[in-house]
């Protein structure tokens, strides 16, 4: 029915066209020396924050703590890669929420489906017992951990691809000295 989904997080078969990944890091405003978001690495890699290392990021850790809807909607959006939109995973993030307060539950599904697509290692603990112990930590260092990987957490994941094919656009070749 529909065509399958680019896989961004695993190498591509010989011969096969890739989309490009996400956009290039040094534009990131909070982690400007991010590695590539995306390099196939050996083994669980390390968090590049702690889960409660706010200090960096205030404005989403507020934003968090009263709208954790909103959190939950961004990076559902980026880990989906476009799939669901913010709103509708935010919405349901907020029903789930208000109607059974069993929203963490939710919430872990993305983190363990973050986790094993940028090969991150389980920690502190089980992603079962960080969302259920401290959802609104959880979730800003999940959100700090796709900024560090070099998407701009604002604009969603099109638009994030958008700036990323902008950016590998090559520039003319201009010849050098004055010439008439």
């Amino acid at each position: 029915m529909y065509p399958p989904k680019p896989d961004y997080y695993s190498s591509p078969q010989p011969g096969a066209a890739m989309p490009p990944p996400p956009m290039a890091a040094a534009a990131n405003q909070y982690y400007p020396s991010a590695p590539n978001a995306f390099a196939v690495t050996q083994g669980p890699q390390p968090w590049s924050t702690g889960l409660c290392d706010c200090t960096d990021n205030c404005g989403n850790c507020c934003m968090t703590c009263f709208c954790p809807c909103v959190t939950f909607g961004r990076i559902a959006e980026i880990v989906d890669q476009g799939a669901t939109s913010c709103g509708t995973s935010g919405a349901l993030y907020a029903l789930l929420e208000y109607f059974t307060c069993c929203h963490w539950i939710y919430s872990c599904i993305y983190r363990s489906k973050m986790r094993t697509e940028l090969n991150l290692a389980e920690r502190p603990c089980n992603d079962c017992l960080v969302h259920c112990c401290c959802e609104a930590c959880a979730l800003c260092q999940e959100y700090r951990e796709l900024q560090y990987r070099g998407f701009d957490m604002a604009i969603g994941w099109h638009a994030n691809m958008e700036r990323r094919a902008q950016g590998m656009a090559v520039p003319p070749v201009m010849q050098g000295g004055m010439m008439r």
